[in-house]
């Protein structure tokens, strides 16, 4: 049975799981505080279950908060995609409204990510640079609502004639 465009069904198959196991960023797509659309890549942790893509409030590094935090707040819908720049592409795409909460340090799924992104050993030294007093991160979390998949294969665009 092929799953309908939508369905967050789809995020069980061998795909999408592949994807979000993958070292692709992200592309967020939200409404800033000025009504304009922007798109930003960022890393995130797949939990099984929610999209996190924790983002820093403040660090010794950081000079100033994530400013899509107050966007989000204001205007928790969403959307992203997760794609590869083969030929032909895959393609994850997932909708719905962020949640987002506050954590002293580096969360979890941050820490988790960078191992991901970086591999061990730089992640280990990132982090531990990074970790200090003062730090703190907004966990932005997405509960995927709408789900789509396209591998232009089996799973075309509506447009190309694939399922909608």
């Amino acid at each position: 049975m092929l799953l309908e465009q939508g369905d967050v069904r789809l995020l069980q198959s061998d795909l999408a799981q592949r994807l979000l196991a993958s070292t692709i960023p992200a592309r967020f797509a939200y409404i800033a505080g000025d009504g304009t659309p922007r798109v930003l890549a960022t890393w995130f942790h797949w939990t099984g279950e929610l999209l996190a893509m924790p983002t820093f409030v403040a660090a010794p590094h950081v000079r100033h908060a994530a400013g899509r935090l107050r966007a989000l707040r204001a205007n928790p819908d969403v959307a992203i995609t997760i794609d590869t720049e083969t030929s032909p592409p895959e393609v994850l795409t997932m909708r719905g409204r962020v949640t987002i909460g506050e954590v002293d340090g580096i969360a979890p799924e941050y820490a988790a990510a960078a191992r991901r992104y970086l591999g061990d050993e730089a992640a280990g030294a990132y982090l531990s640079a990074i970790d200090q007093p003062g730090t703190r991160m907004a966990r932005i979390d997405l509960r995927p609502t709408w789900v789509g998949l396209l591998d232009f294969q089996t799973r075309l665009p509506s447009a190309l004639g694939g399922i909608s």
